[in-house]
C-alpha cells in the first residue's frame, strides 16, 4: 500500500529511530549527489547550525534532510536532502520540501532559502525549479547555487 504524498511528515530522529534513516539509501548513480545519512548524522553533532529530520510517509522512514541554520544572517540552506532509492517517484520528496518550505518560512527573520546541486546532468536542477527555486547564477566549486525567495 503507498502512502499518499499529503501523508509526509518531518520528525525530529531520535535513538529509537535513528537506525531505520541510517538505513536508507539513495538509487544506484545518485550516490555523488549527495552525502550519506550516517555522515550527515554525525556532522550535525558537530555543527550548532545544523537542523534535520526524518522524512516519513505515514509511519515509514522514507528520507532525510538537513538545513545549516544562521539566524544572525539570516542564512537557511538546504545542506542534505535524500529520498530512499524504493521510495523514489512517489511524491514523497515533492512533499518534504514543501514542508521544509513552509518550516523555513516560519521563521520570522528567513528571506530565502538556498540550496545546491551538482552541475551534471542527472542533478535535481529541474525537481527543485518546479518548486519554485531559480538557479542563480553562481557556482561553489562543481554545485550550482539555487534560491527560493521567502
Amino acid at each position: 500500500m503507498t502512502t499518499k504524498p499529503d501523508a509526509v511528515s518531518l520528525r525530529e530522529i531520535t535513538k529509537d529511530t535513528v537506525k531505520s534513516i541510517l538505513a536508507l539509501e539513495v538509487a544506484e548513480g545518485q550516490e555523488d549527489l549527495v552525502g550519506d545519512n550516517g555522515n550527515s548524522l554525525a556532522q550535525a553533532l558537530f555543527e550548532e547550525k545544523a537542523w534535520y529530520r526524518g522524512i516519513y510517509a505515514g509511519d515509514e522512514p522514507v528520507g532525510f534532510l538537513m538545513l545549516s541554520v544562521d539566524r544572525e544572517k539570516p542564512e537557511f540552506y538546504l545542506w542534505r536532502f535524500m529520498i530512499d532509492a524504493k521510495q523514489q517517484r512517489k511524491g514523497y520528496g515533492k512533499r518534504a520540501i514543501e514542508l521544509l518550505i513552509e518550516e523555513v518560512r516560519a521563521q520570522p527573520e528567513a528571506r530565502e532559502l538556498t540550496l545546491h546541486v551538482m552541475d551534471l546532468p542527472h542533478s535535481a536542477v529541474s525537481f527543485y525549479e518546479a518548486l519554485g527555486f531559480k538557479l542563480t547564477g553562481e557556482r561553489d566549486g562543481d554545485e550550482l547555487v539555487m534560491s527560493l525567495p521567502l
